[in-house]
Parts: C-alpha cells; structure tokens; sequence
C-alpha cells in the first residue's frame, strides 16, 4: 500500500492522474527561488523555452544570462558568478550539459567548490525521436564521480520544485535532472523532502523486497509494487531522489529487512543510481541485488513509452527482476 507517512496523491493509480514533465517544476522552482533571493541568477544555452527558464527571464531579465549555443561558457561564466556570492543556475540539454562541459563542470566549478547549480534537461531515453545522440543515459555517472558535486533526481514535477528550491539554500556544486515527457505526479506538497534522505513510498506488511526508484521510473515501481501483491509477494519502494549523497542508512535498513534489492532508473546501469546502491550494499548489507535500466547500451529514436519497454524498464520487467533477486536470496 501507499505509505501513508509519504502523503502521496491519493489519485496517482487513475487513467485521470495528472501529468506533468518535471522541467516545469524547474521552472516554477527557478522563479520561486529568485524571488526569495535576488542573488539567484539563471543562464541558459539558447534553449530558455526548452528548459523552462523562460519565465525567470521574463521576470528577472536583469538576472538572467544568455550565453547561446556554448555549453563550456556558460559553466565557465556561472564558476565565476558562483565565486563571487551569486547563485547560478545553468540549464541545457544534459548531452550537452554536463556532457559537452564537463571538464568545465569539474575544473571551474567542482574544483572550486563554485556555488553552481547544473540543469541537466531531456535526460533519459523518454526524449523519444530525439534519438541517441539527444538521450543522456550517462549523466549520473560522470557527474556521481565528480568531487563536491551532489546528484538529485526528482521523480515528478512536484519535488522537481522542491529540488530547484532546496538547491539554492544548498552551498556548493548540485546537478539537477530533468525530463522532458510528461509524467504522473507523484508526489503532493505535503510529500516530505529532504535533500540526502530518502523516502518510502509504498510498503507492505512483509517485504520481500525492496524496489529503489529514482526519477519518473518510481511511478513504474509503484504500479509493478502494487501487482506484486497480487502474487502475494510484499515490497517496499523507497524513493532515492537523492543519489549523491545517497540515505545509506535507510538503505541499509530497509535491505535488510526485505533481504533482496531491485534498483530502478532512466540511465545507465553502469555508475548511475545501480552503481550507487550496490557500493552501499557491498559495504553494510549484502543482499541479492538486480538492476532495472539501460543495459550497456545506446537508445534509439521511437516513442518514449515504446522506448521504455523495449529496454527493459517497463513495470513487466521490474516485477521479473523483482522475483528472481527473491529467488537468490
């Protein structure tokens, strides 16, 4: 069942659940946020419609920065403004930032601890026809590894304003995910958030397993939970908006309770969310583990959804994983 302490929309399971891309949460998050503090500013690689940035802009021209089609620039432009008491949001495609910048992320921003927040936006296969070269499935990985750079992954439009909000109190590097499709909410404003603590979503009386989600695959992970019931097999779903730093400790807890692992995301099972679990598995609660995303492997143009089952992130494919981590056990 929903865990009621999450205080999910009650409304989530209906063919009429409300659907948003969680860029727009970036964008109301980003208004919000300025206006809170004037020392938020917002730079954009010529895509402010795309990103949502628009509306900061509108807003706040003053504080608002195009730097065109110029990806290292515009991190190199924002490590600067981040060292001098402002706090810069930089927005683009994540193939092109952080893919095309990274080394501009890491030696001007991360290396000096630059108080910067990265936008990465169309992450993920769900970009759809946009094809490889436009689905970031890499993104969590190169910036995880980077020092002083924290990761978050928003599961809906809802705790995406939540994230951009949080990340301008936050002092230091943050890369923020987004997607460009429209999703389910999730989530509500009474959803608890916390940067760095991660929070169960659904839970069962007895768990047999436990189904870690981030981004706007949690919602498949809810829907393969609640049919998982029905085969009487009990799961906990815990939502790891936060990758880096990652809740070990309710991770561990939880593992351990339910005794098998399934991780669950839009990206590379290599480095990503996967990556990440397993380290903090390996070191406190070695359970059987199986890791629901892209399986070293490119995307391909098509529909978002047929892109999702077709490399194996469907609800099907998380309740198979599901059941053969129990069977390890």
């Amino acid at each position: 069942m929903l865990n009621p302490e999450a205080k999910l929309n009650p409304k989530i399971f209906d063919d009429a659940a409300e659907m948003r891309p969680t860029r727009d949460g970036y964008g109301e998050g980003l208004v919000e946020a300025g206006e809170r503090n004037k020392n938020v500013v917002a730079l954009c690689a010529d895509l402010t419609e795309s990103t949502r940035v628009e509306a900061f802009a509108k807003k706040f021209p003053e504080r608002f920065f195009e730097l065109g089609v110029a990806e290292q620039n515009m991190a190199t432009v924002a490590a600067g403004l981040g060292i001098s008491g402002k706090i810069p949001f930089i927005a683009s495609y994540a193939t092109f930032s952080p893919g095309r910048n990274w080394e501009q992320i890491r030696t001007t921003i991360a290396y000096n601890d630059s108080n910067v927040k990265v936008a990465g936006h169309h992450a993920g296969i769900s970009v759809g026809p946009d094809g490889a070269t436009h689905q970031a499935t890499e993104d969590i990985a190169i910036m995880r590894a980077m020092p002083n750079m924290q990761v978050w992954v928003p599961c809906d439009a809802i705790e995406a304003k939540k994230a951009t909000l949080a990340a301008a109190h936050v002092w230091g590097p943050v890369y923020l995910r987004f997607q460009r499709e429209k999703t389910p909410v999730i989530t509500t404003e009474a959803t608890p958030y916390i940067p760095g603590k991660a929070h169960l979503f659904w839970t069962s009386k007895k768990p047999d397993v436990l189904i870690i989600g981030a981004g706007a695959l949690l919602y498949n992970a809810l829907l393969a939970a609640r049919e998982l019931e029905k085969d009487k097999i009990g799961a906990f779903v815990l939502d790891a908006h936060s990758i880096k730093p990652i809740d070990a400790k309710k991770i561990t807890e939880l593992a351990k309770k339910a005794g098998a692992v399934v991780t669950v995301e839009e990206h590379q099972v290599l480095g990503g969310l996967g990556g990440a679990v397993a380290e903090v598995l390996a070191a406190s609660a070695p359970v059987p583990i199986e890791f629901i995303g892209m399986q070293n492997t490119f995307g391909e143009s098509g529909p978002p959804e047929k892109l999702i089952e077709k490399y194996g992130m469907g609800v099907r494919d998380i309740k198979a994983a599901a059941k053969k981590a129990i069977r390890r056990k």
